[in-house]
């Protein structure tokens, strides 16, 4: 079934379940048919595991730092509400939506979920990649013992957990078709790629990648063409100071086009991330 413009799909093949939409609705979240809100739809695929997502204790020196304080409220079967820092709520079995009410312009609209950069993303992907392999060793039900989780912010990921192991067992019925061995992990370069795994599928991300593409192209083929111009021109038909000029320009224009290159493949392929010197941002985040 389509709803807001997502399909939803109930992932078992059983008879019993042809008709499971007259009986068990999809996730409902209001914002999403509420006109005041925009609605920019993306996607980015992550590379690591449905129910092995964690934190690592992190120590807060900036300066002005406070505490995240938030608190888990109404955990049942079909998920739980966090609340007091921000709002948001989990959807059994695989919906999370952080929401705030806050006024983002003088028409008065409000603001749901942001477009999430690539590098906030990138920031713990990596570590997460690791984490998982890690609680696999030590077993899903054991979880606490592979990750120390002392703080107030860390009520969602605990509350999480709780759902997991007292409503799923602390598994996953893959129905057989699971042999619980991870797969190889792929280099950096690959696991953290920004291109496949959102750019080409996100409407904003690839009108942006396209048209910064294009002006990298266009400075290229400008410094080309300015010393071609150089080249051909006869020494005397041109004055110092014009030949001077252009040779500036084209130089500027190679120079950015090059400079353009490094930031497009930096903010659209892959960001070298080293979770270790961003660990006081990731604080905030």
């Amino acid at each position: 079934v389509v709803q807001h413009d997502i399909v939803w799909v109930w992932p078992n093949a059983d008879p019993q379940y042809k008709d499971i939409i007259t009986k068990k609705k999809t996730p409902y979240i209001p914002e999403l048919d509420d006109p005041s809100f925009s609605r920019p739809m993306g996607n980015r695929d992550l590379p690591f595991g449905y129910f092995k997502k964690n934190k690592e204790l992190r120590r807060v020196d900036r300066e002005g730092g406070r505490p995240l304080h938030m608190k888990v409220k109404m955990l049942d079967i079909n998920g739980f509400v966090e609340q007091e820092w921000g709002n948001s709520n989990f959807i059994a079995p695989c919906i999370f939506h952080a929401f705030a009410d806050v006024e983002v312009d003088e028409e008065n609209q409000r603001m749901d979920v942001s477009h999430w950069s690539k590098l906030v993303l990138d920031s713990d992907l990596y570590l997460l990649h690791v984490e998982e392999r890690k609680i696999m060793e030590i077993g899903a039900t054991n979880w606490q013992k592979a990750c120390f989780l002392p703080t107030k912010s860390d009520a969602t990921v605990i509350g999480f957990r709780r759902w997991f192991n007292k409503y799923a067992g602390g598994e996953i019925d893959w129905k057989g078709k699971y042999g619980g061995a991870l797969p190889p992990s792929p280099p950096r370069e690959q696991l953290m790629d920004g291109y496949w795994s959102h750019v080409v599928n996100c409407k904003s991300c690839n009108s942006a990648y396209k048209g910064l593409k294009a002006l990298e192209v266009m400075l290229h083929v400008m410094s080309v063409i300015l010393i071609g111009i150089i080249a051909v021109t006869k020494q005397k038909m041109m004055s110092m100071v014009a030949k001077t000029t252009m040779v500036s320009m084209a130089i500027i224009c190679f120079a950015a086009s090059k400079w353009l290159a490094h930031f497009i493949y930096k903010n659209f392929h892959y960001h070298g991330y080293n979770h270790a010197f961003r660990r006081k941002i990731l604080c905030v985040i």
